[in-house]
C-alpha cells in the first residue's frame, strides 16, 4: 500500500514504499546541491564586494563615503597664494619644523632663536601665550612663520592642538623649543645631520653648565664628545648614576626645554601628551618608549651644538621680590609650579594605572634590559 505526505512548501510527493525510491533520492540531492551552490555564491559574492571593492577598515574613519582617489589623509603647514597658479608643484626638499612658545618680553631672544634655522630648510611656528602678535610684525620672518595665539596656554597644550602627526608629517624633525635659549654656539643644520649620522630618534643640544640652569647632569655638555647618550655620576636629586644604568635620567633622557624629534618618535609623543595636563611633567622620564627602538642607543644628547638655558620664568609672573615673597601668600608663580607638582602625580597615577589596566600590552623596554642582563 502506498501512502503520500505531501510538503506544502515544496509542493512534491514523498513516496515512503514507492517502487521510484532512487528517483526520489537523486531528486532530493539535487536540492540541497543547489541549495548549498546558491550559499556558497552568496557568501562569495559578500566576500568580494568586501575587499575587492571597498576595504572599509583600511579608511580613516568619516571617509567611508567617499572615493578613496578624493581622500586627503595627511595636511601641512605651507601658506598657499591667493593669487597665481594654483597648481604649482612644491618641493620635495625634506623640511623641519621649530615650534617655539614666546612672549613678546623674549622677542629678542626668539628673534637670535629663529635666525639660526634657514629658512630654505625650516618652518617656523610661534606660540604666543601672552596674545601679542602684531609687534612681531617687524621682524623679517614673521610673515612667512605660523602665529597661534591663546593666551596664558602652554608649550604643551599648543602643540597636542596644533602638531597633530598628521598635520605635521611632511618635516622630518620638529624643534619644540622654549623661548629662554642662548644659541650663539648652535648650526640648526649641522645639528640635523649629526642626529641624522648617530641615529637619533629623541634629542636635544647639550647645555652650557657654565652658562645654563641645568636640572639633570646627563644634559650637560661633554667638551670629549659629538655625542653622549648616558653619564656615570651622581645626578641631581641623588641618582647614582654608573656604568650599568640604562634608566632616565641617567641614560635615554632629554629634558623638556628643547627637545627634538624625529617625525616618528613625535607620532608616539603626541599620543602620550595628556589632553588636561599641560605642564608635561612626568612624559620627559617615558620618551623612551618612543624612541622607535633601544632608547639608550636612539635618544642622545648632541654636544657639538650647544646651547644657553637661561631659565627664565614666563607663564606666572616674573620671580617676586624678596618683601613680597616674605608675606606667605602664593605668587601667581607658585601657583603654577604647584599645580606642575600635582600634573606629575596625576601621570604617574595614570600611567600606573594604563599598565594595570592593558592585559596586551608589553613593556619592550623593560623587556630589553632583561634580556642584555642575561
Amino acid at each position: 500500500m502506498e501512502h503520500e505526505a505531501k510538503d506544502q512548501h515544496f509542493n512534491f510527493y514523498i513516496y515512503k514504499d514507492g517502487p521510484d525510491r532512487k528517483r526520489q533520492r537523486s531528486f532530493l540531492r539535487h536540492v540541497l546541491l543547489t541549495v548549498l551552490m546558491l550559499s556558497a555564491a552568496f557568501f562569495l559574492g559578500s566576500a568580494f564586494v568586501i575587499t575587492g571593492c571597498k576595504e572599509t577598515q583600511c579608511e580613516p574613519r568619516g571617509s567611508e563615503t567617499l572615493p578613496k582617489g578624493i581622500v586627503s589623509r595627511t595636511s601641512d603647514l605651507v601658506m598657499r597664494s591667493l593669487s597665481g597658479p594654483g597648481n604649482k608643484k612644491t618641493s620635495k626638499k625634506s623640511m623641519s619644523l621649530l615650534a617655539i612658545a614666546a612672549g613678546i618680553k623674549q622677542k629678542e631672544s626668539v628673534n637670535k632663536i629663529v635666525k639660526k634655522f634657514p629658512s630654505t630648510d625650516f618652518m617656523v611656528m610661534l606660540f604666543h601665550y601672552d596674545g601679542i602678535v602684531d609687534d612681531w610684525r617687524d621682524l623679517e620672518w614673521s610673515a612667512h612663520a605660523i602665529h597661534i595665539s591663546a593666551v596664558n596656554q602652554t608649550k604643551w597644550w599648543f602643540a597636542k592642538r596644533f602638531l597633530h602627526p598628521d598635520i605635521v608629517s611632511d618635516y622630518a624633525y620638529i624643534f619644540l623649543w622654549d623661548e629662554d635659549l642662548g644659541v650663539d654656539n648652535f648650526d640648526a643644520r649641522r645639528y640635523i645631520s649629526t642626529v641624522k649620522e648617530e641615529g637619533l630618534e629623541i634629542s636635544q643640544p647639550a647645555l652650557d653648565p657654565d652658562k645654563s640652569e641645568v636640572h639633570h647632569h646627563v644634559t650637560a655638555r661633554n667638551n670629549g664628545t659629538r655625542v653622549h647618550r648616558k653619564i656615570h655620576m651622581l645626578n641631581n636629586g641623588g641618582r647614582m648614576c654608573d656604568l650599568n644604568s640604562a634608566n632616565p635620567p641617567c641614560a635615554g633622557f632629554v629634558e623638556m626645554m628643547a627637545p627634538v624629534f624625529s617625525i616618528a618618535s613625535w607620532r608616539c609623543v603626541w599620543h602620550m601628551i595628556q589632553n588636561d595636563l599641560v605642564h608635561a611633567w612626568g612624559v620627559d622620564f617615558q620618551l623612551g618608549y618612543c624612541a622607535q627602538g633601544d632608547p639608550t642607543k636612539n635618544i642622545g644628547i648632541v654636544d657639538a651644538e650647544y646651547i644657553v638655558h637661561y631659565g627664565l620664568p614666563t607663564l606666572g609672573g616674573l620671580v617676586e621680590k624678596k618683601a613680597q615673597s616674605l608675606s606667605h601668600q602664593p605668587t601667581a608663580r607658585d601657583q603654577v609650579r604647584n599645580r606642575s607638582y600635582v600634573e606629575l602625580e596625576i601621570f604617574k597615577n595614570r600611567w600606573r594605572r594604563a599598565v594595570k589596566n592593558d592585559d596586551c600590552w608589553v613593556d619592550l623596554f623593560e623587556k630589553s634590559q632583561k634580556l642584555k642582563k642575561h
